[in-house]
């Protein structure tokens, strides 16, 4: 069965689960001071598998589903099937993680902050997807035209940070950005005969 799959039910199960239980969304959502104080720092971990609404949730599980699959298949492809199951799904948990830890330095003191969601990991996915195939076509909504994996994720990195410094909005861009960031980067370090390939796909594609 396909590890990706296996992710979202498990993140749908414990996001449905916890909109019913007030209790457990209280304990597992980031909360930085609590961290900070209690040590509880499962929060880090856990958040990303809590949503606010379902809008919330569709959106992330379904870029997860769409992207999940190409870097699941190529880290099965260069290291086998159960070490890449294992660092797919660690690429996964560790972004959710770190991507949340600029958050946490930021907001350790702020008892009102609170935040959650897969969206670290998902971007860590989404740009070792572009990683590996950085001609992916991705259509962002409401415009019409298809954008190439590559300029997308320059878009989405510059548009992320532009906005985590903004930070009025209610929304955790930084974990966006961090996130993409991390996933990237440990590509690069997984699979470093990849690098070569990305940018010779790329100038490829500008020159034909």
């Amino acid at each position: 069965m396909s590890i990706t799959l296996i992710i979202i039910a498990v993140t749908v199960l414990v996001s449905l689960f916890a909109w019913q239980n007030q209790n457990l969304m209280e304990n597992w959502v980031h909360h930085p001071q609590s961290v900070a104080r209690n040590k509880e720092w499962w929060r880090l971990l856990t958040s990303g598998f809590l949503h606010a609404d379902f809008m919330h949730l569709f959106f992330n599980m379904f870029s997860l589903y769409f992207f999940g699959g190409v870097v699941e298949n190529q880290f099965m492809a260069v290291f086998g099937f159960t070490t890449g199951a294992v660092f797919y799904v660690l690429l996964y948990l560790v972004a959710i993680i770190v991507s949340d830890l600029p958050t946490y330095f930021k907001h350790k003191n702020d008892s009102r902050y609170y935040s959650l969601g897969a969206s670290g990991g998902v971007a860590a996915i989404i740009f070792a997807s572009i990683y590996f195939n950085p001609l992916t076509e991705m259509i962002i909504f409401p415009i019409p035209i298809p954008i190439r994996g590559y300029i997308f994720g320059a878009l989405y990195l510059f548009y992320s940070y532009y906005l985590s410094t903004r930070g009025n909005d209610g929304i955790n861009h930084s974990a966006h950005f961090y996130g993409a960031a991390f996933g990237f980067l440990v590509s690069i370090l997984l699979v470093p005969g990849q690098i070569l390939i990305f940018f010779q796909t790329i100038m490829q594609s500008l020159i034909g």
